[in-house]
């Protein structure tokens, strides 16, 4: 099962369009999940007319439209693998202690926010993966998603895709 993980999209106020091969990416992939900060419903709309399967959640910068058509916190399973996704996880420090409380049902916690790639393992087992950004970098030297597969109730091929800088 191929998934693409992505997160704080910002359109239209970080970037005017998202990246082609963001959008190649989402085409792609058997699941998308997207860790909230749309900002706009177009975004979503063209997410779930992309996406074979689409997973995502509101964040921080989302209104109220689209908190009423998301939620905060989404589950599911997906080739054997217990997800999460999640916007917002807190302070980079104690993170992976505080997600293995929350989510202790959890096998791969997906979030956003930071705009910050992660990839690291709360005691426990569970899996912390950040995206990064798809259109804002912030401090991070490129804008990113991240791909991976699904097989055998574990995770392989984990790429973070750098993307050009904006025009």
């Amino acid at each position: 099962m191929r998934l693409l993980l992505t997160s704080d999209t910002h359109v239209p106020t970080r970037a005017k369009r998202l990246p082609d091969a963001l959008l190649a990416g989402i085409d792609a992939a058997d699941v998308v999940i997207h860790a909230g900060d749309w900002i706009d419903e177009a975004t979503l709309d063209l997410f779930e007319a992309r996406s074979r399967r689409l997973i995502g959640v509101h964040g921080n910068n989302d209104g109220p439209p689209l908190r009423r058509r998301l939620a905060e916190v989404e589950r599911a399973e997906l080739a054997g693998l217990r997800f999460g996704v999640v916007h917002e996880t807190g302070a980079a420090t104690g993170r992976e202690r505080r997600c293995a409380e929350r989510f202790p049902d959890l096998d791969v916690l997906a979030f956003g926010h930071s705009h910050i790639p992660w990839d690291t393992e709360a005691p426990g087992g569970l899996r912390l993966l950040n995206p990064g950004s798809p259109t804002d970098r912030r401090r991070q030297p490129y804008c990113t998603f991240l791909t991976l597969t699904v097989a055998g109730s574990a995770l392989h091929d984990l790429t973070w895709h750098r993307l050009p800088p904006r025009r």
